[in-house]
């Protein structure tokens, strides 16, 4: 296996990283790069490809012949695609398991940061790090997660804000909803309660997930020394209608699997309404696809 650490290690232990690929060669070649600077002894890098119609991930299995390779053999996204990843990588019986988008940069402390983090919290299922816009000055693209009922989606706290507003020894602190941009879980936590719900393909899965390890009696960490960096702009663009559509119809999803009665009239309340206004503002500005999305992110079961 290739040496993945760059200088000293600064924590060890048995992590599997996963890497997923569609079509977006570059990005990936980049992220398992900063993963092979890791100060990290006993990582793993799995890089899992979701079909790519490119060819990228024949060349991605060429370029870096010494770690992991899964070809999924389809388009499942993100949830799909990094579900059977983690379930590839847990048959190694790694101790966590990193999940984290292809267009990232994790620091080469980042790992050793989160697994420090829940080896002194054991009650704890899964930890983050500061998530960081690309650019300068840098600039957060998350911060922490609060999950909303009444919208069934989680905030992005602190995004936009200085980077340096943030010391590297800072106190890690206790979120409500972690980001599938990077988790790392622990493994036996993925064991017994599953990862990503694989038909979600993109957008909530995240959320979701966090639910369900709350409810399961576990903490999610943040943790705001560890960073990484997302390559999105600042401030990000209206949300594309495919992202529409997903979000919508998966948040229904998340509704009816996590939510009683009364979370349910609360959600209601909020969701249909702001659907109408967004309708109109669709209309208006003649978006045919916007609204299509949106309705489709009304009806999709």
């Amino acid at each position: 296996m290739a040496a993945l650490n760059a200088g000293p290690p600064v924590g060890e232990g048995d992590v599997a990283a996963v890497v997923l690929n569609y079509g977006r060669e570059a990005d990936t070649v980049s992220c398992v790069q900063a993963l092979e600077r890791s100060r990290f002894a006993g990582l793993r890098v799995w890089i899992v490809d979701n079909a790519s119609p490119d060819g990228s991930g024949e060349r991605l299995r060429q370029r870096f012949p010494a770690h992991r390779y899964l070809q999924t053999g389809g388009n499942f996204g993100y949830a799909g695609g990094n579900a059977r990843g983690m379930a590839a990588a847990l048959r190694e019986e790694p101790e966590f398991v990193l999940v984290l988008n292809e267009d990232t940069e994790p620091a080469p402390d980042m790992i050793a940061r989160l697994v420090e983090a829940l080896r002194h919290a054991p009650d704890a299922a899964a930890a983050a790090p500061l998530m960081l816009h690309e650019g300068s000055p840098a600039r957060v693209w998350w911060g922490g997660g609060t999950f909303r009922p009444w919208s069934a989606l989680a905030t992005h706290e602190h995004e936009g804000a200085l980077a340096e507003h943030f010391p590297r020894d800072a106190s890690v602190v206790d979120v409500t909803s972690l980001c599938g941009c990077c988790i790392l879980f622990r493994a036996d936590v993925v064991r017994q309660h599953g990862s990503f719900i694989a038909d979600f393909d993109t957008y909530g899965e995240d959320v979701e997930i966090s639910l369900r390890l709350l409810r399961a009696g576990y903490r999610l960490l943040f943790v705001p020394g560890a960073r990484i960096v997302h390559k999105v702009v600042h401030p990000e663009p209206p949300p594309t209608p495919r992202k529409i559509r997903l979000r919508d119809r998966n948040r229904r999803r998340i509704v009816r699997t996590h939510y009683g009665p009364l979370r349910r009239l609360l959600f209601w309340g909020w969701f249909y309404p702001t659907r109408v206004v967004l309708a109109v503002r669709y209309l208006w500005r003649r978006d045919r696809a916007r609204l299509a999305a949106l309705w489709a992110g009304l009806t999709e079961l």
